[in-house]
């Protein structure tokens, strides 16, 4: 492993009501409580939200304890400011506001943007990894594009919202694409390509600034990194750890292709467009489109496996294949947050049973 990149995590938590489960406007509170303890948390646009981010890791034993020691302190962070920390991609209940963090720059985007802005709560999962420059990131970002919906289904944790299904897997990933610099990322030509497209967005007002590029896969503004968000937050720690390792597999794959002279693949938009709600409203456990191979809808499991295959030399180097497989065997045995999320409404369409099992699953 001695070429494996770093990677590190940032994870997005919703704050409750313990009694009502409904979002509570806490995060200062809940921040200082956790600075209380030695982990500084972010405040993000909605004061209902808060985000951990570990430190750089180099193995994925690593990786799990420091997102097992986060999601710990935070969750007692939020009990001692009367919350209840969730890892959820929204609210399983009917959320009445998410009234928007005091910062100039978190109120300028809710002046900016509206009801997009003050209709957010939403909790996603973004990996970084280590790449060796910026060219590099793009062309990553563009070899990773057929895969994001992948990593979509495998984490899909927002199954239930404004108590009821939605319908889908991951309705987090319907709202968030509200944003006119969210979802998949366009192809890109070069890294002046990539600059071209940021100019434009920011001019036409989409955009407030360049932290606003929100696109699920894009270089990272502060780290030498790339940086994946496509996903829901994860339900466990476990998850959340195969999400990364998973990732960070797939971009020593591109890097590699890249390094080979291996073209990168160009799938149509709107081919990847189909194959993002097809994941965001099947899941883990009903079909994806094989965006680079057949274009036919698959059971995700097949569709997994054959991107397994793909990176099982990333993984062999990382000394994780065995693991990742049977991560994924138990996941798709057990089931993923979304899945938990609807047997438990299921049983007696009773919301405290979907807050019960995605608060026990914060801390798993």
């Amino acid at each position: 492993m001695v070429n494996a990149p770093s990677v590190g995590v940032e994870e997005e938590f919703l704050l409750v009501d313990p009694s009502t489960g409904e979002p509570v406007a806490r995060n200062a509170e809940v921040a200082k409580h956790a600075a209380a303890r030695g982990v500084d948390l972010q405040l993000e646009l909605t004061t209902c939200q808060v985000e951990t981010a570990t430190e750089v890791a180099l193995t994925s034993s690593q990786l799990r304890q420091q997102i097992t020691r986060l999601r710990r302190v935070a969750a007692d962070a939020a009990q001692e400011a009367g919350a209840r920390l969730l890892a959820v991609g929204l609210p399983p209940t009917v959320p009445h506001s998410f009234p928007i963090t005091g910062t100039e720059r978190y109120r300028d985007i809710g002046a900016q943007f509206g009801m997009i802005a003050h209709e957010q709560g939403i909790c996603g999962c973004h990996v970084h990894v280590e790449v060796p420059d910026r060219d590099a990131a793009i062309a990553v970002s563009n070899r990773l594009r057929p895969q994001l919906p992948l990593l979509l289904a495998l984490t899909a944790n927002s199954a239930i919202y404004r108590n009821a299904d939605s319908g889908h897997a991951s309705w987090r990933s319907v709202l968030w694409g509200r944003w006119p610099s969210a979802g998949p990322p366009p192809h890109f030509d070069s890294a002046e390509h990539y600059d071209s497209i940021v100019a434009m967005l920011l001019d036409a007002g989409a955009m407030l600034d360049d932290g606003m590029v929100y696109w699920d896969v894009r270089p990272s503004k502060k780290f030498p990194t790339v940086e994946v968000r496509v996903s829901d937050v994860p339900a466990t720690a476990a998850e959340t750890v195969l999400l990364a390792t998973l990732t960070r597999a797939a971009v020593m794959t591109a890097l590699a292709d890249e390094r080979a002279g291996a073209p990168a693949p160009r799938v149509d938009d709107h081919i990847v467009r189909a194959a993002y709600w097809k994941a965001a409203h099947d899941g883990l456990d009903g079909q994806a489109i094989d965006v680079t191979d057949s274009w036919t809808a698959e059971p995700t499991s097949a569709v997994l496996a054959k991107w397994l295959q793909l990176l099982q030399p990333a993984l062999q180097e990382l000394g994780d294949d065995e693991w990742v497989h049977d991560e994924l065997t138990r996941l798709l045995k057990d089931g993923n947050g979304a899945m938990r999320q609807r047997a438990a409404w299921r049983e007696r369409n009773e919301i405290a049973d979907v807050l019960a099992v995605a608060a026990q699953a914060t801390l798993t």
